[in-house]
């Protein structure tokens, strides 16, 4: 017995090793596969011809275009990953490879800064350093290099001696920055900084320089751009220059020289308001405040500096408002007997008096007239007309008046024109006059204002369909049919001249 428990000990542990063995070639023949991606730790974006090897040591590859990788038939196992490329710091990741299995693994590779030289100092190109009479849209250019050819980032930093505002530009890629909205006759600083990513960014030297001033302008006008009015001014040889924001609603502009500012009307949410800039634009500030400015239509209403440009009349429906050119001094100074709306009024050169235009709630039943400044009506030189009616401009003297009427008496509920002329009334023989006779039919003459000499006139001349192209032309003041129009501006409306 002894000897066959012997002998059955030992064939038990044959079979214990037999199986043994058996395991272990399993496991010498179980594979998986490790996959994975290696990205910039800066920018996130794939990298390409990254070497992957592992420990213990696999096959060797490198990353494609999309930064990822492959190591098929990988021993089932643990393994340490290493992705490696020059000018970046070696990263490695622990795997585990199981059988039948893929393993991944992300690597995030950071540029290597040991060696890694600072760019140099950038060198401002243009404009020349304290160049004068730049204009107001220019580029700023300048030169920087990298001794590694890193990917440089630039700021621009901007300033100037008229304010404390500070602009800065970031992450700018090229080295060229352009500028549209520079102010005239200002002196500006600009400064860049480089940064390659690595390195303490690097600042160029400051420079200077300074725009032109604003050019000598006497027109006046709005266009439509973009379902908003936006105001221009523009010189005697018609080149223009645009004052209002293109996103904003500013109309009915009106010159002071006297202050040398440009008031005129702007949308403030759901009311009208009227404002102040200079004469290129800048430092606009709005002036009324508790009472906007309102009427019929807002397309149709006016109001009028007095000839020092200390103070503005304006409309708020029946009643008419004085106010300083500051905001203060809101004084009422008329209001209409029988409850019809001011919708245009013009202040006379020595302040003694003002002429109103007052219709109905649809702009008709018109009515002109003269007050006094304690609102006595003293002259009356409008009243039982049918059809529209429009612009309201005093003579220097205050003698005249022109104005534009629509003489074919039609009206309607979106306030259309047929046949609107321009007349002129005299004070002293109390009578009106067309002038300008030679108007072509089935056009309008609108919103006429003398020139500055009233030699002749400013006015627009416009299709009656209502949606034609508006045209600003001057012309003699003179009733005959010889009477020569000079186009001026087209697709403009709403003129002054000062």
């Amino acid at each position: 017995m002894k000897y066959l428990y012997q002998i059955a000990s030992v064939l038990f542990l044959l079979f214990l090793v037999s199986c043994s063995e058996e395991k272990i070639g399993e496991q010498l023949n179980d594979y998986g596969t490790i996959t994975g991606k290696v990205v910039s730790g800066d920018t996130f974006e794939p990298m390409e011809n990254v070497k992957i090897l592992s420990s213990p040591a696999t096959s060797t590859v490198f990353t494609d275009a999309e930064g990822k990788f492959t190591l098929s038939n990988v021993k089932v196992g643990e393994y340490s990953v290493q992705a490696q490329k020059d000018g970046y710091v070696a990263k490695f990741e622990a795997v585990t490879v199981t059988k039948n299995t893929t393993s991944e693994v992300v690597f995030e590779l950071k540029k290597a800064t040991a060696n890694n030289k600072p760019p140099t100092v950038p060198v401002l190109v243009s404009p020349v350093d304290n160049s004068t009479g730049q204009a107001v849209s220019l580029d700023l250019t300048w030169t920087a290099t990298d001794p590694d050819n890193d990917a440089l980032t630039f700021k621009v930093t901007l300033r100037n001696d008229s304010n404390s505002e500070v602009k800065t530009f970031e992450a700018i890629k090229e080295k060229k920055l352009t500028l549209t909205d520079l102010v005239y006759g200002i002196k500006y600083y600009w400064q860049v900084e480089v940064t390659d990513g690595v390195n303490t960014p690097i600042l160029s030297a400051i420079s200077a320089f300074s725009t032109l001033n604003f050019p000598a302008t006497r027109y006046l006008f709005v266009k439509q751009i973009n379902d908003n009015n936006v105001i221009y001014t523009a010189d005697d040889t018609g080149k223009q220059y645009q004052l209002t924001a293109s996103d904003k609603n500013s109309w009915r502009p009106r010159r002071n020289n006297q202050v040398k500012k440009i008031a005129f009307i702007a949308t403030n949410g759901s009311r009208n308001d009227i404002y102040t800039m200079n004469f290129d634009g800048t430092g606009a500030k709005k002036i009324t405040n508790s009472v906007s400015i309102a009427g019929f239509n807002s397309d149709y209403i006016g109001y009028s500096w007095n000839s020092s440009g200390s103070a503005l009349v304006y409309p708020n429906f029946d009643k008419l408002y004085k106010i300083n050119n500051d905001g203060s001094g809101l004084t009422k100074i008329f209001q209409t007997p029988n409850g019809k709306f001011i919708s245009e009024c013009d202040w006379s050169a020595d302040e003694s008096k003002i002429v109103l235009k007052v219709n109905d709630a649809n702009g008709y039943n018109v009515e002109i007239y003269v007050i006094n400044m304690s609102g006595t009506i003293t002259d009356n030189v409008i009243s039982g007309q049918t059809g529209a009616f429009s612009g309201l401009n005093f003579s220097i003297t205050g003698q005249k008046i022109v104005y534009s009427w629509d003489v074919s008496g039609y009206e309607n509920a979106n306030y259309r024109q047929l046949d609107s002329r321009i007349f002129e009334y005299n004070f002293a023989s109390g009578t009106s006059t067309q002038i300008l006779l030679d108007k072509i039919v089935g056009t309008n003459d609108l919103d006429v204002r003398y020139s500055p000499n009233e030699a002749e006139v400013i006015f627009v001349n416009t299709s009656n369909d209502g949606i034609s192209e508006k045209k600003i032309y001057k012309a003699l003041v003179k009733n005959t049919t010889d009477n020569i129009r000079t186009l001026l501006f087209s697709g403009t409306s709403m003129p002054d001249w000062e």
